[in-house]
């Protein structure tokens, strides 16, 4: 049957809660906990056949709701009630449709939906919208799931014309006439992709830094995780406000993954940085560029790129031109990012590249993905500390989008205990020794996460049951 669409009929959420092993500093913010909100989703298509689909995802509140007047609590409630109102919001969609379109009719009611819980919350700010994409990214991946499972294939099959009626351009614009979303998505994913390790402000780089050790097992040092996962790709997190200091820690980074490397007879390795949105213009950056090549020309010349450096906002104080930074280096918009006006936008100030992330959603993720790529622009994927399903999610969007060369994956170095129970199941996610992730083990139906079977009596309490 060409182009089959379906309804939602009943959505089900609940939310698990862990602590980090150890803080991630964020944004000159030290936090040590995490929130994953579980969607589970009932659609049903025109021929009356029903499915469940699965989507999760953290909170990210630190990240996605930087606040300087509301609290950790108070952002994290904030967002904990967006996800009840989406729940009720989403059942209210009567039309049948392909993912893609439900995705963006979903959108725009939790846009609306958010503004109702702020004023009912009396909150002193808006919620900004990445935080509605953050939360309402688990209520879309679980239509994008629920649609593969339904039609009993992997949901990078069902990108095509036979299944999403039309072509790009009334997304995208006129640009992009005749050109469907399968052009710029891979129906099947690469084997394997290098994992980007993150190397955090607090992260004790040498046996010195370790103030307090956990004594779990796991590696203690930055030294100690390159051996243990056979790292070759570094995420650096940098101040941006704290020139000594950020070129210094690049520095320091870039020592001991020489002496270790040189011990694994490893020759090539690589760098990302990471200022989330610290730096206050773009002369800081472009003199942090000069010292670290002076300072430091091995470790310069192995930085892949340099991510979201100044603010995120680019109509009003974020509007910083950084054309002069990205001759030297691709400049990602990360936190910038959120609809397609803003990767124009980004475009325009001189950002050469596009950080895409599951958070945000799928339905978005693969609109800037295609417009990325109709830009020549540097893509990336990043993630959000995912642990389980969310991490199968975000690895799958890396895997599928063709310029994307590495994958980041954190919970395992923060919140090991979340991915667990999918260890034995997808080892080549959540187990590497050589460096690579092996994406091509995500080959299910949907977004190929199916929720692990749990002892009788220990079943997460969903919320609203109906």
């Amino acid at each position: 049957m060409p182009n089959p669409a379906i309804r939602i009929e009943d959505v089900l959420t609940n939310f698990e809660c862990y602590r980090y092993r150890t803080p991630i500093k964020f944004g000159g913010v030290a936090f040590d906990r995490a929130t994953i909100l579980n969607v589970r989703m009932q659609v049903c298509d025109t021929r009356g056949r029903q499915m469940i689909g699965f989507g999760s995802m953290p909170l990210g509140n630190v990240w996605a709701f930087p606040s300087r007047r509301l609290t950790y609590d108070q952002t994290l409630s904030a967002m904990r009630q967006l996800a009840e109102r989406f729940r009720e919001e989403a059942i209210l969609v009567e039309d049948y449709g392909h993912p893609m379109e439900l995705g963006l009719w979903l959108e725009e009611r939790f846009l609306r939906a958010a503004s109702e819980v702020a004023a009912r919350l009396q909150l002193t700010e808006p919620i900004p919208k990445l935080a509605v994409l953050v939360v309402g990214s688990a209520f879309d991946a679980a239509v994008h799931d629920a649609y593969g499972k339904l039609l009993g294939r992997s949901a990078y099959h069902c990108y095509g014309p036979d299944c999403l009626p039309g072509d790009l351009s009334r997304w995208l614009g006129r640009d992009f006439r005749g050109q469907t979303l399968e052009q710029y998505i891979s129906r099947e994913p690469k084997p394997k992709l290098p994992l980007y390790h993150l190397v955090g402000a607090l992260d004790p780089l040498e046996a010195e830094d370790v103030a307090q050790p956990v004594g779990d097992g796991l590696p203690e040092t930055l030294g100690e995780w390159i051996t243990y996962n056979g790292l070759t790709h570094l995420k650096i997190k940098l101040n941006g406000d704290d020139l000594a200091w950020d070129v210094e820690r690049v520095v320091r980074v870039d020592r001991v993954a020489e002496q270790v490397q040189r011990q694994r007879g490893i020759v090539q390795w690589w760098y990302s940085l990471d200022f989330n949105e610290r730096c206050g213009t773009v002369d800081y950056l472009l003199e942090f560029m000069k010292q670290l090549q002076e300072r430091a020309p091995r470790a310069w010349q192995r930085v892949q790129y340099i991510e979201q450096p100044t603010h995120r906002d680019l109509k009003t104080h974020g509007r910083v031109d950084l054309h002069a930074a990205s001759q030297w280096k691709p400049i990602v918009a990360d936190e910038a990012l959120t609809d397609l006006e803003s990767l124009y936008l980004a475009r325009d100030l001189g950002y050469t590249g596009v950080a895409l992330k599951a958070c945000k959603g799928q339905t978005q993720s693969l609109l800037a993905a295609a417009a990325a790529q109709k830009l020549g622009m540097f893509v990336c994927v990043q993630d959000l500390t995912c642990p389980g399903a969310s991490l199968i999610h975000s690895a799958g969007l890396a895997a599928h989008v063709p310029p994307v060369a590495a994958i980041e994956a954190n919970a395992r170095q923060y919140m090991p205990q979340a991915n667990r129970a999918w260890e034995e199941r997808f080892p080549g996610i959540f187990r590497m020794t050589d460096g690579y992730m092996r994406t091509g083990e995500i080959t299910g139906p949907g977004l190929g996460a199916v929720p692990p079977e749990v002892p009788a009596g220990s079943e997460p309490v969903w919320e609203n049951p109906p």
